[in-house]
């Protein structure tokens, strides 16, 4: 939606924050948003590993980090995110970012790259998954995937920790926004995605 007023030009789109742990579910219900609300899925994770397979630069040295369950650091992924808004902010009503931000810094790094473009985020939904099931979640997606960093426990453990210690803070940068809605991501995944599209048509009216 655009609105004028006065000489300046008002983007209103619909942009998301899909957060939570590894094995929390963000890449499937990512693509249930997107189909419903016609938006874009900016997912990190899968920027970075298609890079890895075609043995980019970029590819090798985010690599080294992910196969250990460390976070790539902030000034490679922003730098994607950046590229990705540019590219695509005039062919779609949203995004829904997946997997970034992942720090603090990140956050404030996104808000001011928004702000640029005349953006803001609209509301980061956080998928709230035990920690048992979180494991046995990203063991059994390794099985089928093949994913080498979903198939060692010490790694996943690694990158449940990972996000424990870094990445939790970021809900609540968006606490203090009042853009920060937390959703139980246990049961079915119809019924966890009825509960997020509650939760983001309460925003839309």
């Amino acid at each position: 939606m655009v609105y004028l007023v006065t000489n300046l030009i008002i983007i209103i789109m619909l942009n998301i924050v899909l957060f939570g742990p590894p094995g929390a579910g963000k890449g499937t219900q990512s693509e249930k948003i997107i189909e419903k609300y016609n938006l874009m899925h900016l997912s990190t994770g899968d920027i970075l590993r298609n890079a890895i397979e075609n043995q980019t630069p970029l590819g090798i040295k985010a690599k080294n980090y992910m196969d250990k369950g460390e976070l790539v650091p902030d000034d490679v992924v922003i730098g994607i995110i950046g590229r990705c808004l540019d590219e695509y902010r005039n062919k779609t009503n949203g995004f829904v970012f997946d997997g970034f931000p992942r720090t603090n810094t990140q956050a404030e790094e996104l808000d001011l790259m928004l702000s640029e473009k005349g953006l803001s985020i609209t509301q980061l939904v956080a998928l709230e998954v035990e920690y048992s099931e979180l494991v046995d979640r990203l063991m059994k997606r390794g099985q089928v995937s093949g994913r080498s960093d979903d198939q060692n426990i010490d790694v996943i453990k690694n990158r449940i920790s990972v996000y424990n210690e870094n990445t939790r803070s970021v809900m609540d940068y968006y606490k203090n926004q009042n853009k920060y809605s937390g959703i139980n991501g246990m049961g079915t995944i119809d019924d966890i995605f009825e509960r997020i599209c509650n939760t983001i048509n309460g925003h839309l009216k």
